[in-house]
């Protein structure tokens, strides 16, 4: 017999105590910096000069309070749920018909990846059209103002999110059924979501296959694919030291992004810049970059959000024999990691309905291009029939 369990949402308020900001300060004003080799901008690493800049921008001209009056604009959040004090924005749509949807982030990204696509999604006026979505964006398990509410040390850290978004959408939310989208490591959080509860989440819309693909058996892919697997490879020889790093000694590598500012903003900035679609200032200004590090910084969750990385590793939640059942749509954009991928390829692990390949855009799709991610999601929910 199933335990009604009354769930206390409470609305909450994006605030960084003074005190936080004092210590930000504090410590921008004493970074210790090294003297880098003669090099040419981002070869061995985060462009010395760019960082500093963008330091000094930083602890001069960035207004926080400014960007916190921005995210606040939203509804935001708060429940416990299993092992989390869940953060999440509920925005509903006011169209005739409304598609409950749930927007999952990755790293290091938040759920501020979302910021410019919500009101795309949720507004037929400015939109002229029927259907919108009841968006529901959660901070990850683990990420920004996601906490624990005791030590987790599970593994396969994502069957555990899907569990608890699972039941923020039907549980506290009260959606019987509802569709998902997400990218990086929102892309197979959706697919564990799909694998999971078939009979409640209707479609799926993700930006990229997932990692776990790159597990299928070598000797039966074609010529395209072998090719593609090549390319994303050697891709990740080049760029793929981060996710070495977090696979194996995560918390090695927390300690000093917890306790310096500029570390975290190294570390971040690394993968933003690679993985756009550049240069890095014309995708991102230094305000949209500065806010997604300041909710990682003023939460001091970036330890919790990299730990991920290893115990997913060590007990995968995904594999190359998994296969998601319900109807998934791709967008897919150019300058994504390891670029377009071959449809056959993504096809062995998901039931492909809806295939864009767009001329351009990077990694973070609905930051760097609402619009056009915005527009082709409506274009394949709409064909899904509740």
């Amino acid at each position: 017999m199933k335990t009604e369990i009354a769930y206390n949402i409470q609305p909450f308020t994006i605030s960084i105590p003074d005190a936080v900001l004092s210590d930000l300060q504090q410590r921008l004003s004493d970074t210790r910096w090294m003297t880098p080799i003669k090099t040419t901008g981002w070869d061995y690493g985060v462009d010395p000069e760019y960082l500093q800049e963008f330091i000094l921008y930083w602890k001069n001209t960035f207004d926080w309070r400014a960007q916190e009056k921005k995210l606040n604009r939203f509804k935001h959040f708060t429940v416990e749920v299993e092992d989390y004090s869940l953060h999440f924005i509920h925005e509903k749509g006011t169209g005739a018909v409304r598609i409950p949807i749930l927007l999952l982030h990755g790293w290091p990204d938040s759920f501020y990846r979302f910021n410019k696509i919500i009101p795309m999604l949720t507004d037929p006026v400015d939109h002229q059209r029927d259907i919108t979505f009841d968006v529901v964006v959660p901070s990850l398990p683990g990420f920004g103002f996601t906490k624990s509410l005791r030590e987790v040390n599970q593994q396969q850290p994502m069957r555990h999110s899907a569990s608890v978004l699972f039941n923020l959408m039907t549980e506290v939310l009260g959606y019987s059924q509802f569709v998902v989208a997400g990218g990086d490591g929102g892309s197979p959080l959706a697919q564990t979501l799909a694998i999971d509860h078939p009979e409640v989440l209707k479609a799926i819309y993700i930006t990229d296959p997932g990692w776990h693909v790159q597990g299928v058996d070598k000797s039966t892919l074609s010529k395209k694919e072998k090719k593609y697997a090549e390319k994303g490879q050697k891709e990740f020889m080049q760029q793929g030291a981060y996710a070495m790093i977090q696979s194996t000694r995560p918390q090695t590598l927390a300690y000093s992004l917890n306790d310096s500012p500029v570390a975290l903003a190294s570390w971040i900035l690394d993968r933003f810049y690679f993985w756009c679609d550049g240069p890095i200032e014309k995708s991102f200004t230094q305000d949209e970059l500065l806010t997604n590090i300041m909710i990682y910084w003023s939460t001091q969750t970036i330890a919790s959000s990299i730990r991920a990385y290893k115990m997913e590793t060590v007990s995968p939640t995904l594999t190359a024999k998994d296969y998601v059942k319900v109807p998934t749509g791709l967008g897919l954009f150019p300058k994504d990691i390891g670029g377009i991928p071959p449809r056959e390829f993504v096809e062995r692990t998901v039931n492909v309905q809806h295939w864009t390949e767009f001329e351009r855009g990077g990694h973070f799709t609905a930051w760097e291009e609402p619009e056009l991610m915005a527009a082709d999601m409506l274009k394949f929910f709409s064909t899904i029939k509740f």
